[in-house]
């Protein structure tokens, strides 16, 4: 990491709020005069115009050269690049699945099975266990995620209840799977055992989740939302698609990909090919009516498969709620969320760079006097760090770096360390809506964060039950006092 020069001025802490407090002012007044379009471009200028004055105040006030800006600068887009080609990549994936079938099959069949009254516990049930099995809320959310969006919407469930929901599983499988990138990256920068921490987790995961679902299930009976007529549903997607369960063999084949542990970018790509496939062999009609041909062929399924790559594609179903819903945007939709985060980056490397982060997390680590405080001091920095980096992993290698030694001088066991920053950093980053996990979610749920914010219970609740576990005192001892009894 490049931190301000040895001999420059420490900032102040309160100078180093600053920044922050105009990003959040600013985005502030973006939602409530753009609060359909502040992906558009204003939350962008948002995010520019406060590390314009993270910078100004860096280099006139504390003397820090612009060189070392853009290094830091330079280096954090740079580790970004794979990040940027998974956003693409499930742009496509997403694309392809509507289009080839996937999702309408799932909509069609799932809205067949499921009731009202327990959809939103059974809609955060489905998507935890998925992204258990997967380790990535991105890929949970952007395949079964939509579909639900879909069963939603048939059963009169309000979008921002089902987003929240889906949100909320997916995010405590991410948590709680072995093979996700974020357990493993929080365990791994803490020196815990992996499974040891994830057993960790159980203290405060567990009751997150069972809360969570206790709240969903409360909603779900005392909602009395009218239902959409489900035969309209049926009708809409089968005149707009051929329903078949041959289309199933793209996720199954998907999951195959995740069960022999294939890289993120491979799985992606595979799956959107796999999806194009099926497409051509079971939608050659909409494939034409996506390119504008009255009869198939070869050209016009090659023209409907490209536009459904990386373009905006409508689909006649004969109902507009169900239009809205099998609409995609391809590798397009997401380029104002790339947008998004290569600004966030740019923010988030200058409050580095300047050392203003570095002064406002010694402020919290000078008010630790417990372990509470401790732990307490932990999950509000995670917190803090998603409102200034704008990406969960750069939030939790921070979040790990400013901890570790302070954990390791009073004895405590690493997984005290990991559990609380995976209790803030990896599950409150999709509740902001400059960060990387927020802005890609609202893109691919079609809600925006802040809209579906209040029904992300387990994301809410996670941070607080990590106090609260710590205030119950159920933290591992340090060790030298477990050494002190065995000595006893």
């Amino acid at each position: 990491m490049i931190f301000m020069n040895d001999n420059t001025r420490t900032p102040n802490p309160i100078v180093s709020l600053l920044p922050l407090g105009v990003l959040i002012f600013l985005i502030v007044l973006v939602v409530r005069l753009f609060p359909d379009d502040a992906l558009s471009g204003a939350s962008q200028v948002a995010l520019m115009a406060a590390t314009t004055v993270c910078v100004a105040l860096s280099m006139v006030v504390y003397h820090i050269k612009w060189r070392v800006f853009e290094d830091m600068i330079k280096k954090t887009v740079g580790d970004a690049g794979v990040s940027i080609l998974i956003l693409l990549l499930i742009g496509m994936m997403s694309a392809t699945w509507m289009i080839s079938g996937v999702v309408p099959t799932m909509i069609y069949y799932g809205v067949q099975l499921m009731s009202p009254l327990f959809f939103l516990p059974c809609a955060c049930i489905i998507s935890a266990v998925i992204s258990v099995v997967t380790g990535t809320s991105w890929t949970t959310i952007a395949t079964i995620g939509i579909a639900l969006m879909g069963i939603g919407d048939a059963l009169g469930i309000p979008q921002p209840y089902t987003a929240g929901a889906i949100i909320s599983g997916a995010y405590f499988g991410d948590k709680m799977s072995p093979m996700s990138d974020t357990t493993v990256l929080s365990s791994s920068m803490a020196g815990a055992d992996l499974f040891s921490h994830i057993r960790y987790m159980l203290y405060t995961t567990v009751p997150s989740i069972v809360l969570s679902l206790l709240l969903y299930l409360v909603i779900g009976l005392f909602y009395n939302g009218q239902a959409v007529e489900i035969s309209q549903y049926l009708d809409g997607l089968n005149h707009g698609f051929n329903i078949s369960l041959w289309t199933m063999v793209v996720p199954v084949f998907t999951g195959f990909l995740i069960y022999r542990k294939m890289p993120s970018l491979i799985t992606l790509l595979l799956s959107s090919l796999a999806a194009c496939v099926c497409a051509a062999l079971l939608q050659p009609d909409v494939l034409a009516r996506i390119a504008g041909e009255t009869m198939v062929s070869a050209r016009s399924m090659f023209e409907g498969i490209m536009l459904t790559c990386y373009t905006k594609t409508n689909v006649d179903t004969g109902y507009a709620a169900i239009n809205s819903l099998v609409a995609t945007r391809g590798m397009a939709g997401m380029l104002n969320t790339i947008w998004l985060i290569l600004c966030a980056m740019c923010f988030g490397s200058c409050m580095v760079a300047s050392g203003m982060l570095h002064s406002i997390t010694h402020v919290l680590l000078r008010g630790i006097r417990s372990t509470v405080s401790l732990v307490c001091s932990t999950v509000a920095s995670g917190v803090l760090l998603n409102l200034v980096m704008g990406d969960q992993f750069l939030s939790i290698i921070m979040n790990v770096s400013i901890y570790r030694d302070e954990y390791a001088e009073r004895g405590y066991r690493p997984e005290l360390l990991s559990r609380s920053t995976e209790d803030s950093a990896t599950v409150t980053s999709v509740l902001v809506p400059w960060t990387a996990c927020g802005m890609t979610q609202s893109t691919v749920l079609g809600i925006p964060t802040l809209v579906y914010f209040p029904f992300c219970f387990f994301n809410i609740i996670s941070p607080i039950m990590s106090c609260l576990v710590a205030v119950l005192g159920f933290v591992p001892k340090p060790e030298r006092l477990i050494n002190e009894q065995i000595d006893r």
